[in-house]
């Protein structure tokens, strides 16, 4: 199947290599002409902007925009609505707000242009391991694309099936759903992200009190000086807190077990942020995901070893970096 992706950064470009080691063919456009480059030499189709791409695509075109959300993401949506035409479909596949989903699409339903969101989850590791799609907007836009998610999705595995779904048909064993109308899928991402940010700071708060435990304030015969890195490893192995964040933990500290590379400030990317405003607008208490968001504006303040773990987790799983004072 031919898709179109305009953003080349590290989920863009390997969802490109992804697709294309299944012998799916992908035209490519990114601000960056060598990252075109580097992605044509792999097999790409490239381009040199938007109307060139969407020319060289075949009808129905289907466009997959993966940029930062915001302002760039809306100039290319924009944009693309005036160079498609009805029956082609635009997927925005960042961390846009689900909000301006229902917006953009009410917007191009006139013009007959189908569009779809995509929640993405798999950071760097996804070009191997496959990448978790949350999925939003026009119904048939999405099983017209079906070929295109499962071949990103990480597929069924060595997962063992959840008793009690045996009668269930769905595509969420093969890590990837249609969630419904358009936003949906963003929706969903958001509160992944949500959950994310308190699972991370569970993690790295509990992590900083096995390492405070050998300090002079704590009574000699109660010190113990603990290695964090075989300790992780250790409750990667049949634990009940084990998960892909754990092991991502166990990588960092086994890589650098004083995390001596990172400050501890830890951006937030937003929507951390958004779940927040969601759970108000629902009146649901969100005591763990408001501290987790909280804790991160306190980073930029001031750094402990727990702000150290998270910034060594969001560096392994999404290749964020921290972001320099000055």
């Amino acid at each position: 199947m031919q898709l179109g992706m305009i953003g080349l950064g590290r989920m863009g470009g390997n969802i490109v290599r992804r697709l294309m080691r299944h012998g799916h063919d992908c035209v490519v456009f990114d601000a960056s002409p060598a990252t075109v480059a580097q992605l044509g030499s792999e097999g790409a189709v490239t381009s040199t902007g938007l109307a060139d791409l969407v020319k060289k695509l075949a009808k129905p075109r289907a466009v997959w925009v993966m940029l930062p959300a915001g302002e760039i993401t809306e100039h290319a949506i924009e944009e693309l609505g005036g160079l498609l035409e009805a029956g082609d479909i635009i997927i925005d596949g960042g961390n846009s707000n689900f909000k301006d989903d229902v917006r953009r699409a009410q917007g191009l339903m006139p013009k007959g242009i189908r569009y779809i969101d995509v929640g993405t989850s798999g950071g760097v590791w996804g070009l191997d391991r496959g990448y978790c799609m949350m999925i939003g907007g026009d119904r048939d836009a999405f099983n017209h694309l079906d070929p295109i998610f499962k071949t990103l999705a990480p597929g069924i595995g060595t997962i063992d099936k959840t008793p009690g779904r045996e009668d269930r048909k769905s595509t969420a064993e093969e890590g990837y759903l249609y969630t419904g109308p358009a936003g949906s899928g963003h929706f969903v991402k958001m509160v992944h992200n949500g959950i994310e940010y308190g699972l991370m700071q569970a993690y790295a708060e509990g992590l900083d009190i096995l390492k405070g435990v050998n300090q002079p304030a704590i009574p000699e015969e109660r010190r113990y000086d603990l290695d964090l890195a075989d300790i992780t490893e250790l409750w990667r192995r049949g634990s009940v807190v084990s998960s892909w964040l754990l092991d991502l933990s166990a990588i960092a500290l086994a890589e650098d077990p004083e995390l001596k590379q990172f400050s501890g400030h830890v951006d937030d990317s937003g929507e951390g942020r958004w779940t927040i405003n969601a759970a108000i607008e629902q009146a649901v208490p969100a005591d763990v995901l408001t501290a987790a968001l909280y804790t991160r504006f306190r980073s930029r303040q001031d750094h402990t070893f727990a702000e150290k773990m998270l910034s060594a987790m969001r560096k392994q799983f999404g290749g964020h970096q921290e972001t320099k004072k000055g």
